[in-house]
């Protein structure tokens, strides 16, 4: 039997379309990726077409480096690109291909189960684009994160940085991740559960650390010749 991989169908009916991902020849998947691959680096370029997270390269306008404001902006794009290539990459493909390898599911339940994170990595991102572009300012904590929360009795800004990676997506993530493991795995319904949870938490971990690299000021210095670091 053969049936369509239609996302937004399943995407509320996902009892369906694990048992057609079980009894199924399921087409278009494909498709559907490459979908999310293009709204996901429209949704990363548009924050900084706009402008967002770029004051540190006023000082170059500001100074009168028009050629090299232009070449900045451009060269921050870029990297943006590539960076929401990687990060979508790593989320849709490897994800899934780490979660079959490591629990032994078969590869199309993981791409799919991935499609769906992704997907909603990439709504959490344009929502939060769409409310800094509304309210004509940014910043630095998603307003569906713990990090505004944080940031009010909190000093340490890694600690900041932490909880602002675990949002209210980061349930629904979780929750996608954890009916699809648990309907093609044998192990333990609690050890699944808590094993999603360790592996996202240890993941905010690093990508807090990460989060404090401060790129705008190093492609500022970059674009000056001053150093880097």
């Amino acid at each position: 039997m053969i049936s369509d991989f239609k996302f937004w169908h399943f995407f509320l009916n996902q009892g369906q379309l694990i048992h057609n991902l079980r009894h199924t020849e399921m087409r278009q998947i494909n498709k559907r990726l490459a979908v999310i691959l293009v709204l996901g680096l429209i949704v990363f370029a548009l924050p900084e077409i706009w402008g967002m997270n770029t004051g540190s390269l006023t000082p170059l306008l500001a100074a009168g480096m028009f050629d090299g404001y232009t070449l900045a902006r451009w060269t921050s794009l870029v990297g943006t690109l590539l960076w929401g290539g990687l990060y979508l990459s790593f989320h849709l493909y490897i994800a899934a291909y780490l979660y079959g390898r490591i629990i032994g599911i078969p590869w199309k339940a993981m791409i799919v189960m991935q499609a769906y994170v992704t997907a909603l990595l990439v709504l959490e991102k344009g929502l939060v684009f769409g409310i800094f572009a509304w309210n004509g300012y940014t910043t630095a904590f998603s307003p569906f994160s713990f990090g505004p929360i944080a940031a009010t009795f909190l000093e340490n800004s890694y600690l900041i940085y932490f909880f602002n990676q675990l949002t209210l997506f980061t349930s629904l993530i979780i929750a996608i991740q954890y009916r699809f493991i648990k309907n093609f795995s044998r192990v333990s319904p609690k050890i699944i559960l808590l094993s999603l949870i360790i592996i996202h938490v240890i993941s905010a971990l690093i990508v807090a650390l990460f989060s404090q690299i401060p790129v705008d000021e190093m492609l500022r210095d970059f674009m000056q010749g001053g150093p880097i670091l």
